[in-house]
């Protein structure tokens, strides 16, 4: 696979907690740089990043993250908010809760809430594989097929678990077929991210992939 094909999937993420803004404007430049999807960053940082890259790359943040507990009004406020301040792409966190008690009408209405807070905006819904039977990602992959939004990603990054090559293969096997897979959380190789696009993604979220291209430049 072409190294430019990988890197054009890549949203490439900086969610630490203490991200100051030179983290976020040299991550925003390596994006540029290296022909990423997106930069995915705290929603404080979005309307900076926005200015700084103007339509040079598309930005993307995340709301309800990483625990998705907060309202439903919560998260459609903070998705207005991010799409006024010039996000391009929103990632949201389900109610893993809401999972475990089997509210799946509950959480169908929040995601197309949220979606419609998004406008035409790319919506992507994280549902944190780790923490999940396979019984509840494949009642997921339906309840995300029907809401309307444009991914179902595996991973915050933030629960002790990250993609799997297995999840992404069951995506692709219950997922409606306009509804894109996401890949996030521990990617850490060329080789991880080919066999998660060969298997089914069509985004990866990582931090690694862009760093081990510039390891590469270096070495040679």
């Amino acid at each position: 696979m072409e190294l430019n094909t990988i890197l054009s999937a890549v949203d490439h993420t900086l969610l630490a907690q203490d991200a100051a803004w030179d983290q976020i404007r040299a991550l925003c430049d390596d994006g540029v740089r290296y022909g990423c999807a997106s930069v995915c960053i705290p929603a404080s940082y979005v309307a900076r990043a926005r200015d700084y890259l103007g339509d040079r790359l598309p930005v993307c943040t995340v709301i309800g993250f990483p625990n998705g507990y907060s309202t439903t009004a919560v998260k459609c406020f903070e998705a207005e908010d991010a799409v006024t301040n010039g996000a391009d792409e929103i990632d949201m966190v389900i109610n893993l809760g809401w999972v475990k008690d089997r509210r799946w009408e509950d959480l169908l209405r929040e995601i197309r809430a949220v979606k419609a807070s998004c406008g035409e905006k790319i919506l992507k819904v994280i549902i944190e594989t780790c923490l999940l039977t396979d019984e509840e990602k494949i009642k997921l992959c339906e309840i995300v097929s029907d809401s309307g939004a444009d991914f179902i990603k595996t991973s915050t990054g933030f629960a002790g678990g990250g993609a799997t090559r297995e999840d992404v293969a069951l995506f692709a096997a219950h997922v409606a077929p306009h509804v894109r897979i996401k890949a996030a959380g521990g990617i850490s190789s060329l080789q991880d991210a080919e066999e998660f696009l060969r298997l089914g993604a069509s985004r990866l979220g990582t931090s690694r992939i862009v760093k081990a291209v510039k390891a590469m430049e270096q070495a040679e």
